[in-house]
């Protein structure tokens, strides 16, 4: 297949006859969901995705010193190799229930749509690329990468690149939901945490002498002070506050606030960073508690453009589908292939609601589409189509 034209006309077909895998994929997709994998603890999850890779007879199934799962498909020719990666971790801890409930029409259960879903369309490629007699020129290189979200970091995608030696010709970021989700550029970000703490032999006397909330609170409203820029685009938001006493007649020792900082713009980022730097130091110093700031995540902004040739041939690929492109900026996995100047796309591969909430719920029947877009972009790329001319 070396045109689009020749990919495009077959994927109702492959969206028609992946409905037969079904029960397949769901199992993969129920199995995966219901090994806990809070960040930092992929382990178990890994080596289920690592277990059924070697079922399906790829390459070099193994795990790397981070703890991502990997294995290889071989292609016909070899020449080029295209990354396909979903996260393996979740938001939600081992004390929960992880038990999915498989309904006619939809599965429910924490962390199936971020990003259990996409795990099982990774575990469960190999199967449909046999069923469906599709033969590659390329090499595929599956991975589950771990330590993806919060203080993760994106560190378990940006340590296989950073070390990897096989060159990666092109990216795909799998995403459960939503389907119609097309990422291309990364914004760029800071995500951070302040912890107020008052002493415990602290002069509530003194002039000024509060709680630990109302301190966070001060901060919070000087950093709401902070100009941001209309253009290039910027937002401050504020994820989480926490805080408080043991009882009503006793002050709270302890908040915490999380915020991320996003921008089209390196500089802006900096620029905001140094504020919030210079709010909690001034504000340490004129109330005398302990304020610690912890940046703990960032990225930068980039990645390819509108027309590039892997941009478009999604683009038409979801035409072909009757699904309709939702274009938005990733700071995910994707930001690690920007760093490395690799083109690379996120996708969603089904419907659902409730993301990072419990329950989590996806539609089961929208999946053989998205599944059947997966095919297209890797069919478009094999074939040479999304090379930049």
């Amino acid at each position: 297949m070396n045109e689009l034209n020749e990919i495009l006309p077959l994927l109702p077909q492959y969206q028609r006859e992946l409905a037969s895998l079904r029960e397949i994929f769901l199992a993969n997709l129920v199995m995966i969901g219901e090994i806990p994998s809070p960040t930092m603890g992929e382990r178990n999850r890994i080596k289920f995705l690592c277990d059924r890779f070697s079922e399906c007879g790829l390459q070099n199934c193994s795990t790397d010193e981070k703890g991502n799962g990997l294995g290889i498909l071989p292609g016909q020719e070899g020449d080029r190799n295209i990354l396909i990666v979903a996260h393996a971790d979740t938001l939600f801890s081992e004390q929960i229930d992880h038990t999915l409930t498989v309904e006619t029409d939809k599965v429910i259960g924490p962390g199936v749509g971020d990003n259990s879903m996409g795990m099982a369309a990774i575990a469960s490629l190999p199967t449909i690329l046999e069923h469906l007699s599709i033969p590659l020129q390329s090499n595929l290189i599956l991975m589950g990468s771990v330590r993806g979200l919060g203080r993760g970091n994106l560190e378990g995608l940006r340590f296989f690149l950073n070390n990897n030696v096989i060159p990666i010709h092109a990216g795909i970021c799998l995403e459960g939901i939503q389907l119609g989700r097309l990422s291309y550029s990364s914004l760029g970000m800071i995500r951070g945490e302040i912890l107020v703490a008052v002493p415990k032999r602290y002069d509530w006397t003194q002039f000024g002498a509060s709680g630990a909330i109302i301190v966070l609170n001060d901060i919070i409203a000087k950093i709401n002070e902070i100009r941001v820029p209309r253009r290039p685009r910027t937002a401050i938001m504020f994820s989480s506050i926490q805080g408080g006493g043991t009882s009503f007649n006793t002050m709270a020792t302890r908040s915490r606030l999380r915020f991320e900082v996003r921008s089209e713009s390196a500089e802006v980022v900096d620029e905001i960073q140094k504020q919030i730097e210079d709010i909690v130091e001034e504000i340490q110093c004129r109330t005398n508690v302990n304020i610690s700031l912890d940046i703990f995540a960032e990225r930068l902004p980039g990645g390819i453009s509108f027309r590039h040739p892997l941009v478009e041939a999604a683009r038409d690929i979801m035409q072909q589908l009757n699904i309709r492109p939702w274009i938005t900026p990733s700071i995910s996995e994707l930001s690690a292939f920007i760093d490395h100047d690799i083109p690379a796309v996120t996708l969603g591969i089904t419907t659902g609601e409730q993301t990072d909430e419990i329950p989590e719920i996806i539609d089961i029947e929208p999946i053989f589409k998205g599944l059947s877009q997966l095919l297209g972009v890797i069919l478009a790329i094999d074939s040479g189509y999304c090379d930049e001319k």
